[in-house]
């Protein structure tokens, strides 16, 4: 592993975007889903990436999208039947979370998928320079403490990543229903040369998104009298 490598994977070690990585014992079908579904689509990051990321996919695609801490998977296997030709790369640590999603890919036999089960900042690391058109980053974790939001995944050395990645129009988008975590991406964003914030009123970033399906997190904060906010920056 050369030098810069090496240090990215330190740096790496000291970041915690994400709490847990197990919850309530697996199911006998989702550990068959863990052992048998997720060799198949994990995304080999042993190997270089190659030069398109389309050729991850056994069929032909013309868009490439990841979306970074998918839950339970509704969002993504959403997203993926809805646009077939569109390379959908899954991102999630939660071992819980991966099973449920490999058990629905699996049963609808999905093509255009394609999964990582560790830290998002390893494959976006791994990717190749503007290879991707969209990415998802939905309900991440708050860090609602103010000592833990440095642990909040928006930050500059992410969108620095999120930059690299994307390709140039390609867009970031945002959604949760915690207003300091909303404010913290709009400051972020808005002090990051590379983004620009595509609202132009207040309707826009209280609109979900085009052919949004709700998710159970959405339906909780409804529950407990929070709204949503839905925010899409452009790379520039």
């Amino acid at each position: 592993m050369n030098g810069t490598n090496e240090d990215a994977r330190r740096s790496r070690s000291t970041e915690a975007f994400f709490g847990r990585r197990k919850g309530k014992p697996l199911r006998e079908h989702q550990t068959v889903m863990l052992n048998t579904v997720l060799p198949e689509l994990r995304v080999d990051m042993g190997a270089p990436p190659p030069k398109s990321l389309s050729a991850l996919f056994p069929v032909a695609v013309d868009r490439l999208r990841l979306e970074i801490g998918f839950g339970g998977g509704e969002h993504l296997i959403h997203r993926a039947l809805e646009n077939p030709s569109t390379g959908f790369i899954g991102v999630e640590p939660f071992v819980n979370s991966m099973a449920k999603l490999l058990g629905r890919a699996h049963e609808l036999d999905l093509k255009n998928v394609r999964v990582h089960d560790d830290d998002a900042t390893e494959l976006l690391d791994w990717l190749p320079d503007a290879c991707l058109d969209q990415i998802d980053l939905l309900y991440p974790d708050p860090w609602p403490k103010k000592k833990h939001w440095k642990r909040r995944f928006v930050s500059t050395v992410n969108l620095d990543r999120f930059h690299r990645v994307l390709k140039p129009g390609g867009v970031f988008c945002f959604a949760s229903d915690i207003d300091t975590y909303v404010n913290w991406t709009l400051i972020h964003c808005h002090d990051h040369d590379g983004f620009e914030w595509t609202a132009e009123n207040a309707a826009d970033w209280l609109t979900p998104f085009a052919g949004w399906p709700s998710t159970r997190y959405e339906a909780k904060a409804r529950r407990e009298g929070r709204s949503s906010a839905y925010l899409t920056f452009r790379r520039v």
